[in-house]
């Protein structure tokens, strides 16, 4: 009665328009108090798994390994559940099974002597490890992941006990007449993709699904089909959404980058990105140029390209990488707040003596064959770049596959989230020397901290979805190019972004890029608590989630920092920073007994995997764990929930004293 008691005819009087509207839902006092009885339940249920992923960089075949083994979750359920009664191998085969049924059903039919005994063994160890992956949630939450044509069977099996008397037999019946009825397969992968789906409850990318690696698409993919899933934009990401948009200096870069890595394939068969004018006039401009300096970044053993197509791709590269620095410049000088004069280099060049004047000191250039720079007017495209560039606009904000992404990433993401005492971003938030919020100039406006980022987010989404009569939208198109190289984004936060410097000039110290102070400060515990109180993170244990910055891990560094208030997982998915991580990724777990940190040993190939059982090797840390399990009641969810059950509560008194009248059914 305690909880009818805070409940007054006066908050029911004020509240009654809601309630109205709540009564439609619920019609009856019979149908409230169910609803009551079925949220507090969910209540005391355990929380369920998160998985926290940053810096896949299109590295789709370890990203999707991750999913489908739970970083390595799925593989310590089949230890624990069949412990010492089943060989390592059958494990393993099992594993195997379940992270890539299509695939291993295949492998298997072809060397399997006695199939049906195989079907009836292997279902029956599906069903309990199905039967420990669904423990946690309502029944009610594991029939809406059910696919609809098993799912009445589905439930049968999970929710039977094989240890009662007389439902081993039911259970057999079922399981002989799915093999009967050749529907064993289908059975088997809609069973396995049951466990990989209740496995993770939700999942949070910390940004930069794109660049680098060779099929950031087909991340997206697979993200815009999972079942439940947040993205916090990273600067890579913002490039991409800001070529979406029509910003040309972004597709510039994004074109750039697939050149430096040799991944033409998710620009001209992920996106439809056509890069044949690029092609021809880079052949034709850099005919007798070596174009040395601008050769992909391709493995020897993992190259897929001859000869001559890496020249192509040098070319290119060397073609697009003038156009974005003359692009670059129109934005600068349109600007002039942007403060990034120091980012304009062509003029700066001595075209008679190959040197540029940078700061008082002449530098000579590694490369000085710039057919299409005019010393007179440096920063002014040719004809023929216009034309590319005219070519390349068209096929970016047309791309139906790229709309189709950005629209996910749109619903799906944003610059912060808060999720159960845990503050989620990609990189920065700009802080000054002494640990302060930075202000931050947009715009002739001030801002700092939590309305930074809320700001930023606002601008993305304008120059995205903004008509184009909106007086904000140009600012805000050439704003997402700030965020990408600006020295106070905090997608970014670095004083410059070295390009020209690492192609040019051989001098190391001017390829360096100075990280701002929040790279620092984050290691400081008061830091931490500053910037989880500005963002309004409440709760004993409280953390910030980081990506952006490669934890060198192979140097000792470790990613947890001040006091376990600062978590930083970029473990380096991508390829090219494996030599200087030492390792191949991170996965942050926060399950229902607190934090573990899974570090990922590089991932072979789906092929191996699938043939030979390889599995990516993982370690796990224990980061923090609660001396009381962790449910639902202490979840945001949780809290939502409760005021759910409140808003019941009053719905119901409303019924019994008369001022709602129940429905007839």
């Amino acid at each position: 009665m305690n909880a009818y008691n805070q409940i007054t005819p006066e908050t029911i009087q004020e509240d009654m328009r809601y309630l109205q509207l709540l009564s439609h839902s619920f019609p009856t006092i019979a149908d409230a108090s169910t609803e009551i009885i079925n949220l507090e339940a969910i209540l005391n249920l355990p929380k369920g798994t998160e998985h926290f992923l940053a810096d896949l960089h299109g590295e789709y075949e370890a990203f999707q390994h991750v999913l489908r083994n739970a970083s390595g979750a799925i593989k310590r359920k089949v230890n624990e559940i069949f412990g010492n009664t089943l060989r390592e191998n059958e494990k393993k085969e099992l594993c195997t099974l379940i992270y890539y049924p299509e695939q291993k059903l295949e492998l298997i039919k072809g060397v399997e002597t006695d199939i049906d005994d195989w079907y009836v063994i292997t279902l029956n160890q599906l069903v309990r490890v199905c039967q420990n992956v669904s423990s946690k949630y309502t029944r009610s939450k594991v029939r809406k992941a059910l696919p609809k044509e098993f799912s009445y069977i589905i439930q049968e099996l999970l929710h039977e006990s094989s240890m009662v008397p007389n439902k081993q037999a039911y259970i057999n019946v079922i399981i002989s007449t799915i093999i009967s009825t050749r529907r064993a397969d289908d059975f088997i992968i809609a069973l396995c993709q049951l466990i990989q789906r209740l496995t993770i409850d939700t999942l949070h990318v910390l940004g930069d699904i794109f660049d680098r690696g060779p099929a950031p698409h087909r991340i997206m993919d697979i993200l815009c089909n999972y079942h439940n899933f947040d993205v916090q934009w990273g600067n890579h990401d913002i490039l991409w959404m800001g070529a979406a948009a029509g910003n040309e200096c972004c597709m510039a870069n994004v074109l750039r980058l697939a050149m430096r890595y040799g991944n033409l394939s998710v620009l001209e068969d992920g996106y439809g990105i056509n890069l044949l004018p690029l092609a021809t006039f880079a052949m034709e401009t850099y005919a007798e140029d070596s174009c040395s300096l601008f050769g992909p970044k391709v493995e020897g053993q993992e190259c897929t390209y001859n000869e001559k197509t890496l020249r192509m791709i040098a070319q290119m590269h060397k073609a697009i990488s003038i156009i974005q620095f003359k692009l670059e410049a129109e934005i600068i000088k349109r600007r002039p707040d942007f403060g990034m004069d120091d980012r304009m280099l062509l003029h700066r060049i001595d075209f008679e003596r190959n040197i540029l004047t940078l700061d008082g000191k002449e530098y000579e250039l590694k490369d000085s064959f710039l057919p299409t720079v005019d010393p007179a007017d440096p920063y002014k495209l040719t004809p023929e770049e216009r034309e590319i560039m005219n070519k390349l606009h068209h096929s970016f904000v047309s791309s139906e596959k790229l709309k189709k992404h950005m629209r996910c990433l749109f619903r799906y993401g944003c610059m912060y989230t808060v999720s159960n005492s845990n503050l989620l971003f990609h990189a920065s938030v700009p802080l000054n020397e002494d640990g302060t919020l930075k202000n931050v100039m947009i715009a002739g406006k001030a801002y700092k901290g939590k309305k930074l980022l809320e700001k930023v987010g606002h601008l993305i989404r304008t120059a995205y979805f903004a008509e184009e009569d909106n007086e904000e939208k140009q600012f805000a198109i050439d704003y997402v190019w700030y965020l990408w190289s600006g020295k106070d984004s905090p997608a970014f936060d670095k004083n410059k972004m070295a390009t020209f410097e690492r192609y040019f000039l051989k001098e190391k110290e001017l390829h360096k890029e100075i990280k701002g102070h929040y790279y620092t400060l984050r290691n400081e515990e008061k830091v931490c608590d500053m910037l989880l109180d500005e963002f309004g993170v409440v709760g004993k244990h409280r953390h910030i989630i980081n990506g952006h910055v490669p934890v060198k891990t192979i140097q000792g560094e470790n990613p947890i920092k001040a006091n376990g208030k600062m978590m930083v997982i970029d473990g380096g998915f991508s390829r090219a920073y494996h030599s200087e991580t030492g390792i191949a990724g991170y996965t942050l777990v926060y399950h229902s007994r607190g934090f573990q940190l899974v570090q990922h040993e590089p991932f072979t190939s789906m092929q191996k995997a699938i043939e030979e059982g390889q599995d990516i090797k993982s370690s796990t840390q224990i980061v923090e764990l609660s001396s009381q399990r962790m449910m639902v009641k202490d979840t945001d969810k949780g809290r939502e929930l409760v005021t759910q059950i409140n808003d019941l509560k009053k719905l119901l008194l409303a019924y019994r004293m008369g001022l709602i009248k129940e429905k007839a059914l």
